[in-house]
């Protein structure tokens, strides 16, 4: 999937399991979503890249842009921002500090993805910043919630 809120993905996961169901099929077992993640120390370092990366011109090089809007049937409106970065990437607002990701990251899988398909700018130095900063995060905290979910069940 492209990148959306929690609450559209959660919503095209149910309807597309909801599909399945229909054609007496079994669920898909992977829901997938890009996204573009500005991992930074601070919020205020992750919200001054994102500006600096989406300072868009309706220039030359988005000539396209209004093509592709005009040729597209899309379920949201694009905003140039959102054409910055490709796939919609930063509607599922990964910017931020490692805790504020780590915890988008949750809210998604809570919703039902269980794969992310990430982008980072500059590639390498971005990726192992997130695995160092915010994949730590995210699997202390899954285990949080593991521990948490079989002490209710077992009540």
């Amino acid at each position: 999937m492209h990148g959306g809120t929690v609450e559209e993905i959660a919503n095209k996961i149910a309807d597309m399991n909801a599909r399945r169901t229909r054609l007496n099929k079994e669920p898909f077992s992977t829901f997938g979503m890009a996204a573009y993640v500005i991992c930074r120390d601070t919020e205020e370092e992750a919200q001054a890249e994102l500006s600096r990366i989406t300072q868009v011109k309706d220039s030359g090089g988005y000539a396209g842009y209004q093509d592709f809007i005009s040729k597209s049937n899309l379920e949201i409106d694009v905003k140039l921002k959102d054409y910055s970065v490709s796939n919609r990437g930063l509607r599922p607002d990964f910017v931020g500090t490692p805790e504020q990701i780590a915890d988008r990251i949750l809210a998604y899988e809570q919703a039902g993805v269980n794969l992310l398909i990430l982008q980072f700018s500059p590639q390498l130095e971005e990726m192992e910043r997130f695995s160092r900063q915010v994949m730590p995060i995210v699997e202390h905290k899954r285990g949080q919630h593991d521990q948490l979910q079989s002490k209710v069940g077992n009540k």
